[in-house]
């Protein structure tokens, strides 16, 4: 019987350039780590063009306008709206700007002790009514096109039913309106929580708590895998760089209104008002058959903050026969993010607002629409080629 060698002088050898391989990636990940880093975000241009309390309005002029109606976007009340001014060459708002289109977009600042009986009311039908005034006002037209992100969202479904002549197109991005879903966990924990109690003993809602909540959502890869990841490319300067700009994000979390948080829990996760039409705002009721202008509804297949069961029942609900469901294949920020749906998320929305704005445009009377075209990035880009010219 033949006796089985090991081959020590291999295995020596592999450790050996194993080592020399650790010993150069961390004398790289020192460099990257000790050299200056470019993590700012938000820095595109703008002007704070109006201020209301803790509310700001920031405007962002392209070089030339191409378009004759200017977008209001609406984030959400928790994170913040620079998402779709993360960095350069990955900025929503610069894609809308190199098409021609002038973009204004609210900032909720953070709520102090004063403002914990904010209610939904009051953003929707009070700063968002006195901003969209104020643009109607500032380029003399009756409508503006509106955008909103997940609460945000939300929040412009309410506002267009309520003001559906002020609102000439309405774009939704990863937006809950039927909360009545168990697919994602937030969901299920909502539907149990004690809203008012929370609002009771915190005032306004915290935001390390609910960032804490988010995380325990998916804790394996939130709190694990990405810095797992972190690790295995801290010598590549570009992805950490990147990696600190969207930690910065992330931890950069307003407070929300104590009354404003009870209400969208009590009213949306468990007592899915919004989708069924019986939401109501200071007593108006919030009809989404009164929301006849198009509507284009956009939400992540693998979102597990706001699932596609929460997102896909809207433009069955309103009262527009000029809909869109397009659903991308990315979670809740890559929509916005992520290289692949840069390509295909702000060039759709421009050639679309594009077909809309005149008046007698013939455009298909009812879309339905359950994932990307294919062909959407192309028809982006030759949409966007054509404005540049």
């Amino acid at each position: 019987m033949s006796e089985n060698k090991i081959a020590v002088n291999l295995i020596l050898k592999k450790l050996s350039e194993s080592t020399e391989k650790v010993k150069s990636r961390a004398q790289k990940a020192s460099e990257v780590l000790l050299s200056p880093l470019n993590t700012e975000i938000s820095t595109t241009p703008y002007d704070v063009v109006y201020e209301e309390d803790r509310v700001k309005l920031k405007y962002y002029k392209p070089s030339k306008v191409k378009f004759k109606i200017p977008l209001l976007v609406v984030y959400a009340l928790i994170n913040r709206e620079t998402m779709l001014d993360l960095q350069p060459g990955r900025s929503v708002v610069q894609n809308f700007l190199d098409s021609g289109l002038e973009v204004y977009m609210v900032d909720w600042g953070y709520p102090t002790r004063k403002d914990r009986y904010l209610t939904i009311d009051d953003h929707v039908n009070g700063y968002m009514e006195n901003i969209v005034n104020f643009i109607r006002k500032k380029h003399n037209i009756p409508k503006v096109h509106l955008m909103g992100i997940c609460m945000g969202g939300a929040f412009s479904v309410m506002y267009s039913a309520l003001h559906p002549e002020k609102i000439k197109n309405l774009i939704t991005t990863v937006t809950p309106t039927n909360f009545h879903t168990d697919k994602g966990l937030l969901h299920v924990w909502m539907k149990n929580s004690k809203a008012f109690m929370m609002s009771d003993a915190y005032g306004n809602m915290p935001a390390d708590i609910m960032n804490l909540g988010f995380l325990l959502l998916n804790p394996a890869r939130l709190m694990i895998d990405k810095y797992v990841g972190f690790f295995e490319n801290v010598d590549n300067k570009d992805f950490v760089e990147n990696f600190i700009r969207m930690e910065k994000w992330i931890f950069d979390s307003p407070d929300v209104p104590g009354e404003t948080f009870r209400q969208f829990i009590t009213d949306g996760y468990q007592k899915n008002l919004l989708i069924q039409s019986k939401m109501e705002l200071n007593g108006k009721r919030v009809d989404l058959k009164k929301i006849t202008m198009p509507v284009l509804n956009f939400y992540g297949k693998f979102d597990h903050l706001v699932p596609p069961e929460a997102c896909n029942l809207l433009t069955q609900k309103v009262g527009s026969k000029d809909i869109e469901d397009i659903c991308l294949d990315t979670g809740h920020i890559g929509i916005y993010v992520s290289s692949k749906c840069q390509r295909e998320f702000a060039p759709k929305i421009l050639q679309w607002l594009k077909a809309r704005e005149d008046e007698g445009v013939a455009v298909k009377k009812t879309v339905r629409r359950r994932t990307a075209s294919k062909t959407m990035a192309k028809v982006g880009a030759l949409v966007m080629a054509a404005a540049a010219k």
